[in-house]
């Protein structure tokens, strides 16, 4: 069986009946992977595909509310985003210079203006449920991806969490 949408095109599903979309969209200079998943395709509405198309049209939007996100986290010394920073401080030392865009002297913000956005996965079943719709991946160093944040979104785009991969 196979869904047609206007935005993905024709989205057949496996023998096991999930159903998997993936591209690589330009956002500023960088490439985002986007992938779009379910483990039933029958789990799948056209409004989750529609909301899903959306999402994938406001990445940039996304992106800048992800990362304010992660600003406000800053204030609390056991947060996720604050922990991540003070790892890669630590396990880069000075190194840390060589991957930031902008050194301003407060080197949290510089981390989080620095973090590149790698992928979105869009869960399509999850569509108006509790648990996140999408997921933005960050990560400071493009080649250590087991050091990633995790940005949970709602359906309507909303920030629900940032998390660490650990």
């Amino acid at each position: 069986m196979a869904i047609e949408h206007d935005y993905f095109g024709l989205l057949e599903s496996g023998p096991d009946g999930s159903i998997f979309w993936s591209e690589t969209v330009e956002l500023g200079d960088q490439a985002v992977t986007v992938d779009l998943t379910a483990p039933d395709q029958d789990d799948v509405s056209e409004a989750a595909l529609d909301v899903a198309a959306a999402l994938i049209s406001a990445l940039e939007d996304l992106d800048l509310s992800a990362r304010n996100a992660m600003v406000n986290e800053l204030s609390d010394r056991t947060s996720e985003v604050t922990e991540y920073i003070l790892q890669q401080q630590e396990a880069l030392g000075e190194e840390i210079e060589d991957l930031l865009v902008d050194i301003s002297g407060d080197t949290h913000m510089d981390v989080i203006r620095s973090l590149q956005l790698m992928s979105m996965t869009i869960l399509a079943d999850e569509h108006g449920g509790a648990d996140p719709f999408a997921v933005l991946e960050y990560a400071l160093d493009p080649d250590a991806t087991d050091e990633v944040l995790l940005v949970n979104l709602g359906t309507d785009g909303s920030v629900l969490s940032v998390t660490s991969a650990d």
